[in-house]
């Protein structure tokens, strides 16, 4: 049986040929090996969101999946969102309505927002909350979150 296997990946645009053991989250791989840190990890169980990145365009939680199985996908991360030092649009509506504080489940709403927000414009409060009811934020109350979705819906020319 095969321990490692070499997998072939573009991850915020840059591609990534890497031999990983089988068994190695995506998760794992995104920080360990590509030293891309904002993926945060809380659960492990996928209940909490903050893993969360989009591969192929879909939200996904990268902690329950195996690195081999994004084998010839393409993956977004937090780090991806920005162009060169100007902030994505949903980034700038976080940092104005306040939309975080710690910031530890942040990088997973902003994966999740962008995933929304690619496919819903001009989206109720209703399909908002629905929407990031995955992510679990301990520190907001969550009503930040909605204002800065809402505000991203706006920013944001798509």
């Amino acid at each position: 049986m095969d321990t490692e296997r070499t997998i072939e990946l573009t991850v915020n645009g840059s591609s990534h040929s890497r031999s990983v053991p089988v068994r190695r989250t995506l998760s794992e791989f995104i920080r360990d090996d590509l030293g891309l840190t904002g993926t945060h990890v809380g659960c492990e169980h996928g209940v909490c969101g903050t893993c969360t990145v989009l591969l192929n365009g879909q939200t996904v939680r990268a902690c329950l999946m195996f690195a081999v199985q994004a084998d010839g996908a393409e993956i977004m991360t937090v780090e991806g969102l920005a162009d060169e030092d100007e902030l994505h649009p949903i980034q700038e509506a976080f940092h104005q309505e306040h939309g975080l504080q710690c910031g530890f489940c942040t990088p997973g709403f902003l994966m999740t927002v962008h995933e929304f927000l690619s496919h819903n414009k001009d989206a109720s409060q209703d399909e908002i909350r629905h929407a990031i009811s995955g992510n679990i934020c301990r520190c907001t109350g969550y009503q930040n979150i909605v204002k800065a979705v809402e505000t991203a819906d706006r920013l944001w020319e798509r």
